[in-house]
This record gives C-alpha cells, sequence and structure tokens, in this order.
C-alpha cells in the first residue's frame, strides 16, 4: 500500500515550538553573529533579513563566501564535529534569526523526521551549490564570475519569479564574492549597464538578458 503524502513542512512554525535550546535573535546590519576561531556550538536560521559569511586567509585577505537569505541555515557543520568557526557571518541587513543549540538540534533531527528530511534537503542543495561555486572559480573569467553572482542574487533560476531588484550590494562585495579586484567589477558593471543587461541608479536592476553572458562560450 503506498504511503500517504506528508504535508508540507513549516519550517518558521516548527522552529518557534523547539522549546529549549532556542533563541530568538535580533541582529542589527553589520553585527557579527558569528566570527572566525569562535566555538561551533549552534545552528542558525534565517526568519528574516541577509547573512555574509566571509573568510580571512593568513595572510589577512577576505573573501565572501556565501550570502543567505531568509530560509537559509548556517553554522550547520558544527553537526559533523567542527569545534571552531571557519568563517564570520555578519547581517548584510537588520535580521531576524534563530539559534539552536547543538544538541537541541540533533534531538530535533531524531525526533522530527519532516524537519529532518527538509535539513537534508538543504544540506544537499548547499553542497551542490559550493560544488558550482568552485567550478565557476576554476573555469570561468571574472566576467562570467560576476553575472552569475548578479543572477544567484536577483534569484534567476529558482523557483518562483526572479526578484529583478536586488537588494544594495557594493561593489566591494561583489569583488570579494567572485575572487577579483574593485575596478575589474566597476569596469564590467558599467559594461554590463551600456550592453542593457542590467541598470541601477540607486538600486541594481537585473535583466534576464544576463545569461547571455554567463552562457556564451
Amino acid at each position: 500500500m503506498a504511503r500517504a503524502r506528508t504535508t508540507s513542512f513549516n519550517p518558521q512554525q516548527f522552529l518557534t515550538k523547539v522549546g529549549q535550546g532556542q533563541t530568538s535573535l535580533v541582529s542589527a546590519k553589520k553585527h557579527a553573529i558569528f566570527t572566525q576561531g569562535d566555538a561551533a556550538e549552534a545552528v542558525f536560521y534565517i526568519q528574516a533579513g541577509k547573512v555574509k559569511l566571509t573568510v580571512v586567509s593568513q595572510q589577512g585577505k577576505e573573501a565572501v563566501i556565501a550570502i543567505l537569505e531568509r530560509g537559509a541555515f548556517f553554522g550547520e557543520s558544527c553537526l559533523a564535529g567542527q569545534r571552531v568557526r571557519t568563517a564570520t557571518a555578519t547581517a548584510v541587513e537588520d535580521c531576524n534569526i534563530v539559534r539552536i543549540d547543538k544538541d537541541a538540534m540533533m534531538r530535533v533531527l531524531h525526533e522530527e523526521p519532516s524537519f529532518a528530511e527538509l535539513f537534508m534537503n538543504y544540506l544537499l542543495a548547499h553542497t551542490i551549490r559550493i560544488e558550482e561555486d568552485l567550478v565557476d572559480q576554476l573555469f570561468n573569467s571574472s566576467e562570467k564570475r560576476l553575472a552569475r553572482a548578479l543572477l544567484l542574487l536577483a534569484h534567476f533560476g529558482k523557483e518562483g519569479k526572479p526578484e529583478t531588484v536586488i537588494a544594495k550590494i557594493s561593489q566591494e562585495t561583489l569583488a570579494e564574492m567572485i575572487g577579483t579586484t574593485r575596478s575589474r567589477v566597476s569596469f564590467f558593471m558599467n559594461k554590463f549597464r551600456k550592453l542593457g543587461f542590467i541598470d541601477y541608479n540607486g538600486e541594481l536592476r537585473v535583466h534576464s538578458s544576463l545569461l547571455n553572458v554567463v552562457l556564451h562560450d
């Protein structure tokens, strides 16, 4: 007999009921939620806002490894035994975040199959994204990397309608995301604007035609 399809899981509703081990946080823009080198003792979930993950090399060079939005988890590597944070998480804008202690998260994963399934799907999607980012860094030009970053920020390729107007993001941050200089980002942004791929005048608007940069060999 076929198993009945389970109802969709609402993580926001569930996380408010986790109980002991769960804390709601309000992080102001530019506030560090945790810092590279801190003890890794909890998982975080973004209810509202955006969070930037950055790493700093021993030589002091900083790189942005992810911009996370509402519905994303971060800090989950503590569940695999990581004891020290390898990145810094900073609020890009005012955020509402749920902090779940490691022990509480492990308990929830064992006791709530629907949540465990959702979390596993998230981790798999996150792993795929990391692999795509690595391929992008290894084989694509900085121009293509910038175009891809802008399209991802605008949610092109995701379910639902893309958000052609994306949140304000500095050229310095874009440069850190794609591993190039601010001057190169400025050059390509001006090029994209002249070609009609983007518009920016107080706000950044991304058009689907920017896909031509990514798809062109």
